[in-house]
C-alpha cells in the first residue's frame, strides 16, 4: 500500500513534469515569434542551465541533511512548493511582459528536485523488503517512462490547443496529488535508531572532497561521469537547436511535434532499458557503453 501510493503520485506528477517542459518552451516559442528572434538560442540556453544550476550547485550537501531529515516530510514539502511555484510562472509572465521570473523560479524548483530526488531513493528500501527493492526500482523506473511518453503526447497537444499557461496550471494540479499520495504513506524510518551527529560546514567540506577522491583515483568511475557528461552536452544541443529547427522548419509550428520527439526519446529509453538488462547481460559492460554511445552520436 505504501509503495503503491509513491508510484501512483510519482507517475502522476513525472506526467505533469513533462506538461511543464514543454510548456516552458512554449511560453519561450511565444516570446521570440516562434524562435525567430536572434535571441531565442540564448534563452533556452539559459533555460538549460537554470535548470542544471541548482543541481551543480546544492547536490553535493543534500545527502548529508536528508540523512538527518524525515524523507517523507520531504517529499511532501518539496512537492507542495513546486506546486506553488510552477502556478506562480504563467501569473509573473503576465504581470512582467519578462521571461526573468520565470527563469528565477524554473531555479527554485529544481532545488526543490535537488532535495526530492535523493529523498525518494533513499525511503524506496525503507517501504519495501530487501527481496521486492529491484522490483520497485524497476517499477519506478517503468513509471517515469511511461509519464514521459504520455506526458509528451498530451503535453504538446495541451499547449498548443489550451496554451501554456493551462499546461503549468495543470503540473501544479499533478503535484498536489502527489502530495496527497506522499501524505498517506504509512511512514516509521527506519534509521531512527541511529543518532548522526550534527554537521559543520568544515565535515560538509570533508564529504565532499572525499566525493572528488573517489572520482580523481577511480578510473571507472571517472568513466561513468564523462560519458554522462558527454549526453548531457549532446542533450543541450539538441535542446536549443532541436527546438529551434521544429518551430523554424515546421508548417505550422507548434509544440506537438516536440512532444511526438519527446515521446520517441521515451519510447526509445523503455527499448534500451528492457535490452540492456536482459540479452545485453551477456555482452561487456564497456563494449556496450561505447557502441551505445557510438549509435547515439
Amino acid at each position: 500500500r505504501n509503495f503503491a501510493a509513491l508510484w501512483w503520485g510519482q507517475l502522476i506528477s513525472i506526467l505533469g513534469e513533462r506538461l511543464t517542459y514543454l510548456a516552458l518552451v512554449g511560453l519561450l516559442a511565444e516570446h521570440t515569434g516562434q524562435f525567430a528572434h536572434e535571441r531565442s538560442s540564448v534563452l533556452l540556453s539559459l533555460l538549460a542551465n537554470v535548470m542544471l544550476a541548482s543541481v551543480l550547485l546544492f547536490s553535493p550537501f543534500t545527502g548529508a541533511w536528508l540523512d538527518r531529515w524525515n524523507l517523507r516530510r520531504v517529499l511532501v514539502i518539496t512537492d507542495f512548493l513546486r506546486s506553488l511555484l510552477v502556478m506562480l510562472i504563467p501569473v509573473l509572465y503576465a504581470m512582467s511582459g519578462h521571461t526573468g521570473p520565470m527563469f528565477a523560479i524554473v531555479f527554485l524548483m529544481f532545488t526543490c528536485n535537488v532535495l526530492f530526488l535523493p529523498a525518494k531513493s533513499a525511503i524506496t528500501p525503507e517501504l519495501v523488503p530487501p527481496q521486492q527493492l529491484l522490483a520497485a526500482n524497476a517499477w519506478l523506473a517503468g513509471a517515469g517512462i511511461i509519464a514521459t511518453a504520455v506526458g509528451a503526447l498530451c503535453g504538446g497537444w495541451i499547449v498548443d490547443h489550451w496554451g501554456w499557461q493551462t499546461a503549468l496550471y495543470i503540473n501544479g494540479v499533478t503535484y498536489l496529488v502527489s502530495v496527497v499520495a506522499l501524505a498517506i504513506i504509512s511512514y516509521t524510518s527506519t534509521r531512527g535508531a541511529v543518532k548522526l551527529p550534527r554537521l559543520s560546514l568544515r565535515d560538509y567540506l570533508t564529504e565532499v572532497t572525499s566525493g572528488w577522491d573517489i572520482v580523481r583515483r577511480n578510473p571507472i568511475v571517472g568513466l561513468g561521469l564523462t560519458a554522462l557528461a558527454a549526453v548531457w552536452i549532446g542533450g543541450g544541443f539538441l535542446h536549443v537547436a532541436g527546438n529551434q529547427h521544429i518551430q523554424r522548419s515546421a508548417s505550422a509550428p507548434g509544440m506537438e511535434r516536440v512532444g511526438v520527439l519527446m515521446c520517441m526519446i521515451g519510447l526509445g529509453a523503455a527499448i534500451g532499458t528492457w535490452w540492456v538488462n536482459t540479452r545485453g547481460r551477456r555482452l561487456p559492460s564497456g563494449w556496450l557503453l561505447g557502441v551505445g554511445l557510438l549509435v547515439v552520436g
